[in-house]
């Protein structure tokens, strides 16, 4: 009868969105790797090395799980530093095939704007 009545209302207020995008912060030591170089030749120089995700998770306990090697880019697992929430805050949360089609746009936009990025 419980899950019932969560059902109904559901429909009723539309689906809880639950999926984020998620912007980490790199040490710029990831540029000793000549793969992330290589991705990101227009850099500009005094904006940061960062990640973009998408989860289902908050981005804190994403950001956890990377570090803790659970599901991890293995460039934010040794480089990953903190979240840059003004980068992405703005759009979560949001359905699931909207984050992973956001995940892309938003890595392209912020290369676009001169951020050396790794896209997972």
């Amino acid at each position: 009868m419980a899950k019932r009545k969560a059902r109904q209302a559901e429909k009723r207020s539309g689906p809880r969105h639950r999926h984020s995008v998620y912007v980490i912060e790199l040490d710029g030591r990831v540029l000793d790797h000549a793969r992330f170089r290589a991705a990101n030749p227009d850099r500009d120089l005094l904006k940061p090395c960062i990640y973009v995700g998408c989860t289902g998770l908050t981005p804190e306990e994403r950001l956890a799980k990377h570090k803790a090697g659970i599901r991890a880019n293995s460039y934010v697992r040794r480089y990953g530093t903190r979240l840059l929430p003004g980068l992405y805050a703005y759009a979560n949360p949001m359905p699931y095939h909207a984050a992973r089609d956001m995940e892309v746009e938003l890595a392209i936009a912020l290369r676009e704007q001169g951020y050396a990025v790794w896209q997972g």
